[in-house]
């Protein structure tokens, strides 16, 4: 690259900082420092030009710190331009191969900090999973959380529905399950929730909704076992056997309500367990559950009624998702207290989390690592090679300043003892 192509205009750098204005400051300073050492040096050496004696000694030793302070402020200006205007060979480094520093710096950091071992330990060393656990626990936090949450859901769940999710029911949803044996699946479920006895809550409810309606409908309960009744028998008779089942049934259902041990309760939880294994090993079974289901998903309006379904379930989210005071914000607020203070006190859960969050940023450098360095060298490559050099010098030319007031008094120190040893010699 030429330096014409180099050094030319392109696009600027951002404007400077109240940090940076302090860096510029501080920068001048330093320079002033440096280039009046080299001015002193300089009258010095005029001053005890021909004088012999203890003054040969200041002369020499003047005229050794101007070649040192001459020579470091070439070194440290070279580096970011040409000095005094002159195209030297070798100088103006920084403008001149800015592209190939900006490739070495981001070959740099890839290889000694965005690397899977070095952002493994850094993350456990940060404990980000306890510290994380004690924002959480704070009330006020875990609420912030849902109330920045809640509208990002809400905005989520209003763009699920209507023809996407509807085709998305019929061409993907659908054909998936029809794909795969439902039977086995449904089975070990039934299993898993016979097992739990999570259906004991529903058959309380079935069986207590039964009495109430037995007890609270007398009339269509004898019409409906009336109805039964042979015709050649006494209206009479028919009468007293109908109110002798009538009230068998009702007090039936009481028992049932009431019992949680009665042997109608066990002999559901023993049919459930028989079919949750029928479902899973019984070819029959298995047979008859998969023909069903093909026979559901043929239906016209099942994808309608899933999406009715959906429909009706967002309506409630999005309504407790916007009351700060419903029961589903409040609730997801508690919880995600809660889980913060597992996060702290729980010291199985902890070193969990932590391993998950270091290997899945070991991952994520791993994968992603070298394309977020490239924002290195693609961020210095568009910078005009002035401006690079100027931002460069910026950050690090105060402490060069300190190369070129050493090379003066190391200079001056050099030319005394080169001086004295002729001298003696």
């Amino acid at each position: 690259m030429t330096a014409t192509s180099t050094l030319g205009a392109g696009p600027r750098m951002p404007d400077l900082s109240s940090g940076d204005a302090a860096r510029r400051a501080n920068l001048r300073r330093m320079r002033w420092l440096a280039s009046s050492l080299l001015v002193l040096a300089a009258i010095v050496f005029v001053l005890t030009h021909g004088h012999d004696g203890a003054w040969g000694y200041v002369n020499a030793a003047s005229e050794a710190a101007m070649v040192g302070a001459v020579a470091d402020w070439f070194a440290v200006t070279a580096l970011f331009r040409h000095p005094l205007g002159l195209p030297v060979p070798h100088t103006a480094i920084i403008p001149r191969r800015k592209d190939m520093l900006a490739r070495s710096l981001e070959e740099f950091v890839a290889d000694n900090f965005l690397t899977e071992q070095t952002i493994r330990e850094r993350y456990l060393d940060a404990q980000v999973t306890r510290r994380l656990g004690e924002w959480l626990s704070d009330p006020v936090n875990a609420e912030r959380v849902i109330q920045e949450a809640a509208p990002l859901a809400s905005q989520a769940l209003e763009r699920v529905g209507g023809p996407d999710l509807q085709e998305f029911i019929e061409q993907t949803l659908l054909p998936r399950v029809r794909k795969e044996p439902l039977s086995p699946l449904a089975g070990h479920l039934l299993e898993q929730v016979v097992q739990d006895k999570a259906h004991h809550g529903l058959m309380d409810i079935l069986f207590r909704e039964l009495h109430t309606w037995l007890a609270s409908h007398p009339d269509d309960v004898r019409r409906i076992i009336a109805a039964r009744a042979p015709s050649w028998s006494p209206a009479w008779l028919d009468e007293v056997v109908v109110g002798r089942i009538f009230t068998e049934l009702v007090a039936w259902s009481r028992e049932v309500d009431r019992d949680k041990e009665h042997r109608v309760r066990l002999a559901l939880d023993s049919y459930l367990a028989d079919l949750s294994q029928d479902m899973q090993h019984d070819p029959d079974t298995i047979a008859t559950t998969e023909q069903l289901k093909e026979r559901l998903l043929d239906h016209p309006q099942v994808a309608p009624s899933l999406l009715a379904v959906w429909d009706a379930v967002k309506v409630v989210l999005l309504e407790q998702l916007g009351d700060p005071l419903g029961v589903l914000r409040t609730r997801l607020a508690r919880e995600l207290q809660d889980l913060g203070a597992r996060m702290v006190s729980d010291d199985v859960l902890r070193p969990r989390l932590d391993a998950w969050g270091a290997d899945a940023a070991a991952v994520l450098v791993s994968r992603y690592g070298a394309e977020l360095t490239t924002v290195i060298s693609h961020t210095i490559e568009r910078w005009d090679g002035r401006s690079a050099a100027d931002r460069i010098e910026l950050h690090v030319g105060r402490d060069l300043q300190f190369i070129r007031i050493n090379g003066t008094v190391v200079g001056g120190l050099v030319g005394l003892l080169i001086h004295t040893v002729s001298q003696l010699l």
